[in-house]
């Protein structure tokens, strides 16, 4: 069992935007493509409170808060308990399955997630759990680093947060053509 790519997908439902059923079935990869057809509008509402739950569980891990992140998780995985099965399409391809495919969409694709994030935090800690430290992103992310130094979701974020940071301390470095103790008289 992939635990890691069920933990990612706590990780793509949170950095999801969720406006309306369309960015819903957005979120829905290759292995879930049956559930881009099988989402209703029910399911949305679902998805906004565990999405915002599972931010919680990313902002605990990234401020030390360990217990509050655990006991967020084994709260979701009271609502959406795991139930294993076996998958496959042929006898060559058996793999497990974190719930039982007669769910809901959102209980399948949520027990997943959580129980990979809970695996993650087991394995990893808490710490292992990012919010993206530019200011303009908010996204969230597993830091897979070997010394857990990771701050930026992506490459994107961390080069455009390095930029402006290097600008701002070449404007402070800059006197002033209006300063009157670097003016020449």
């Amino acid at each position: 069992m992939n635990f890691d790519a069920y933990a990612r997908t706590g990780v793509d439902l949170v950095n999801a935007r969720l406006d309306d059923l369309d960015d819903l079935r957005a979120i829905f990869c290759d292995d879930h493509e049956w559930m881009r057809d099988e989402v209703a509008e029910r399911d949305l509402a679902t998805f906004r409170r565990a999405q915002k739950r599972l931010r919680d569980v990313f902002e605990y891990g990234t401020t030390g808060r360990d217990g509050q992140a655990v006991a967020e998780l084994n709260s979701l995985l009271e609502i959406f308990p795991v139930q294993p099965r076996i998958s496959g399409h042929d006898s060559s391809d058996w793999h497990m399955h974190a719930t039982s495919r007669g769910a809901s969409v959102s209980s399948e694709y949520l027990a997943g997630a959580v129980w990979g994030l809970s695996v993650w935090l087991c394995e990893y800690g808490s710490a292992r759990f990012g919010v993206c430290a530019d200011d303009r992103c908010g996204n969230v992310y597993l830091d897979t680093s070997s010394n857990c130094c990771r701050r930026f979701c992506s490459e994107r974020c961390a080069t455009r947060s390095h930029v402006a940071a290097h600008r701002a301390r070449k404007r402070a470095a800059v006197p002033s053509q209006s300063d009157p103790l670097t003016s020449v008289s």
